[in-house]
């Protein structure tokens, strides 16, 4: 028995009903009339996890190369395809004067790594209809109405500024990585005392920590709750991130990783800092293993499709992090290849695509004694996660590394969108067509079509093509760009025919858009 999209999403709203086990936010609830024409985009290979497996000694002799060559005492990894930790390894010591090694279980301080969780909580918050990401940020905390902007048209600071780091506070890595352990207290003092700009408001991505601070702050004053548990109860237990800690006197000492830099050719122990006002921008301490199931549920948001929603989050609100808001740079190299990128800031993660098409989204974490990485290529459903004990470890460039060396190896494909029901049956009309325009076939296009461009034009240019091309040998398979817009090719005698269309956005989608030009045989 087929049952349609509409059907399966009522009775997965009665199963939502029924069990009480998944909850969908409110806000965002509304009936929704659903297509039964949209083609989801999907993986051809369901055995990806298992094509990745064998490679786990390339990765571990990726990582130990990189820990010899950078000094790093302790070191902890894991590759998570789709929802599936495929590859893990610890490296080294977690504390180098008990021997204690670094495992899969070893808890790591993640720095900066913990600002994707301070705007989850930020957008479920929305999503509960709490705040708004347009709310001037002192209808939250009043000690932004007493800030002296740099010019009398900036704008009012807005949560959503301090999301995408475009506040006009100034880069602040150095400073705000000594100020973890500041009390509420401290924090309300130094906005209380007035800050200093580097750029107008909204303008440009400038990395802030003190911009995510207030953020966290935010969070308590909506919330009702401490920041930190807010965290906990709404996000790390819900995704059984049960080792997930704040403060590390709370974690186990053999569970602990200790912090440590490289000087004079030596280690040398820096000290653990204690969790403050400053943790939600980089206070979280966390393993590999819990930290791929956050990797994992921010991987499974993609592609959108029709199945019940977590408790945790939407899926369209984690892709809505996964946007680019504010583009930081733009460059011509790819790990020192020649390969155009754009880069920037979505909300609480690095946003990048380059010229393979690949979108990375990512963040790393400093702070004295710690360095760390995650990232995940979005169109291939795979990411990496790396924890350090050395302090500012750079692990960026090997996480990198490591993926493209697995998609390469393995033969990873990206996602594949579908050729939708109304793109194929409109290419075969424009083929039957091209090659004939009778009246009554000439309803597949829309209004404006005749209008830009005479029949009579059409009828004697495609008879040009013809003439060029000879007989068709074979239709090739069309190539979607999106649900109604797609590019194929006619193979035929002498040369080949290629053909772009896109259609309206009417109930029945029409042709708005032709265009044909001829290649030479390959």
């Amino acid at each position: 028995m087929k049952v349609s999209r509409c059907s399966m999403l009522f009775l997965s709203l009665l199963l939502v009903v029924a069990c009480g086990s998944e909850k969908v936010p409110d806000t965002k609830m509304s009936v929704k009339v659903l297509s039964e024409e949209y083609a989801e985009p999907s993986f051809a290979d369901s055995s990806r996890a298992a094509r990745v497996k064998p490679f786990a000694s390339v990765v571990e002799s990726i990582f130990q190369k990189y820990a010899n060559e950078n000094h790093i005492p302790g070191l902890a990894y894991g590759v998570v395809v789709g929802d599936e930790l495929v590859i893990q390894n610890g490296l080294g010591f977690a504390s180098l004067e008990s021997s204690i090694p670094a495992t899969l279980q070893t808890n790591f301080r993640i720095a900066s790594m913990s600002k994707s969780f301070t705007a989850l909580a930020i957008l479920k918050l929305r999503d509960e209809g709490k705040l708004q990401l347009t709310d001037p940020v002192a209808k939250h905390l009043p000690a932004f109405h007493k800030l002296r902007y740099p010019t009398s048209d900036s704008p009012s600071i807005t949560i959503e500024n301090l999301l995408t780091m475009s506040a006009g506070f100034p880069e602040d890595n150095p400073w705000g990585d000594r100020q973890l352990a500041d009390s509420d207290d401290d924090l309300l003092r130094l906005l209380e005392s007035g800050l200093s700009f580097s750029n107008t408001p909204g303008i440009e991505y400038e990395y802030s920590n003190l911009g995510f601070a207030s953020l966290g702050k935010i969070i308590s004053v909506v919330s009702g709750q401490p920041y930190q548990q807010y965290i906990r109860d709404q996000i790390l237990q819900p995704l059984r991130m049960n080792d997930a800690r704040w403060e590390y006197q709370e974690v186990a000492p053999e569970k602990l990783a200790l912090g440590y830099r490289w000087e004079d050719n030596q280690w040398k122990k820096e000290a653990l800092l204690g969790d403050g006002s400053y943790g939600a921008m980089g206070g979280l301490i966390c393993s590999v293993e819990d930290f791929s199931k956050y990797m994992a549920f921010n991987i499974q948001a993609w592609p959108p499709r029709n199945e019940i929603e977590s408790s945790i989050a939407l899926r369209s609100s984690l892709r809505e992090m996964h946007q680019l808001q504010k583009i930081g740079s733009v460059s011509d190299t790819y790990m020192n290849q020649p390969c155009p990128v754009v880069a920037g800031y979505g909300y609480g993660l690095g946003y990048r695509k380059d010229c393979r098409n690949i979108t990375t989204l990512r963040h790393g974490g400093g702070l004295p004694g710690f360095g760390s990485e995650w990232r995940f290529y979005q169109e291939y459903g795979i990411g990496i996660v790396s924890l350090s004990n050395r302090t500012y470890a750079g692990l960026g460039a090997t996480n990198a590394l490591v993926l493209d060396t697995l998609l390469k190896l393995a033969h990873l494909k990206p996602l594949k969108l579908p050729v939708s029901k109304i793109l194929s049956q409109r290419q075969q009309e424009i083929v039957k067509v091209i090659q004939s325009w009778e009246p009554h076939d000439q309803a597949i296009f829309a209004e404006n079509f005749f209008l830009d461009r005479s029949l009579d034009h059409w009828k004697a240019d495609t008879k040009k093509f013809w003439e060029e091309v000879g007989e068709i040998r074979k239709i090739e398979t069309l190539r979607p760009e999106n649900q109604l817009r797609g590019t194929f090719m006619i193979e035929c005698e002498k040369k080949n025919l290629n053909v772009f269309f896109t259609l309206t956005p009417e109930r029945e989608p029409l042709v708005q858009q032709l265009d044909i030009w001829v290649t030479d045989k390959p």
